[in-house]
This record gives C-alpha cells, structure tokens and sequence, in this order.
C-alpha cells in the first residue's frame, strides 16, 4: 500500500511497516484518523483501534509506520447475531400471551 490509508481503512501493521510490530506483535488495525504532523519521508502517524479476531475493537492506539509496509488486512469474519427470530417471517415468530 503506497497510497496513504484513509479513516475506515483496515490494515495490517506487522514488521514490514515497522520493527516494533514485527512476530507476534502483528496486529489488524482499523484507521480512525491520519496525522498530518510531518515525519520522515515515506514514515505516518495512524490513530485507530486494534482488533481482535471477531473483529471488536480492543485498544485505541497511535502508532508510527512506513506506508510501503502497509498492507490491507481482509474484514474479519462476523459471528452472525443472537436475535429472536432471526431469519424468519412475522408469522413464523411464536408469541406468548401473558395471560395463561
């Protein structure tokens, strides 16, 4: 990725962007803002938050990388919803009366 990232953008952040995130101190980040504050050439500040394997937001963190180690990271997978009746028409939801 030599494009800057952009707010939303889902990226991973693992050695090749920067050594301190390099084994098992890789991470997938979803960018919540991008520094204007100069740096060293090809060098960025991203805010955002760290994400765990559900996709949930763990901690919120600022970190400095290389854009040419940027990479984009796939949507992580989503644990479909506990909602009563999920998947079914009105007429197929059984509803109890409260007098018995």
């Amino acid at each position: 990725m030599t494009a800057h990232p952009s707010p939303g953008d889902l990226l991973v952040i693992d050695g090749r962007a920067s050594v301190q995130f390099a084994r098992n101190r890789a991470m997938t980040f979803r960018v919540v803002s991008v520094s204007d504050r100069p740096t060293y050439e090809g060098w960025i500040w991203l805010t955002g938050y760290v994400l765990n394997r559900r996709g949930n937001a763990t901690t919120k963190r600022e970190v400095f990388v290389q854009l040419v180690g940027l990479r984009p990271a796939p949507e992580p997978a989503t644990e479909p919803s506990a909602t009563p009746g999920r998947g079914r028409s009105p007429d197929q939801v059984r509803v109890r009366s409260a007098s018995r």
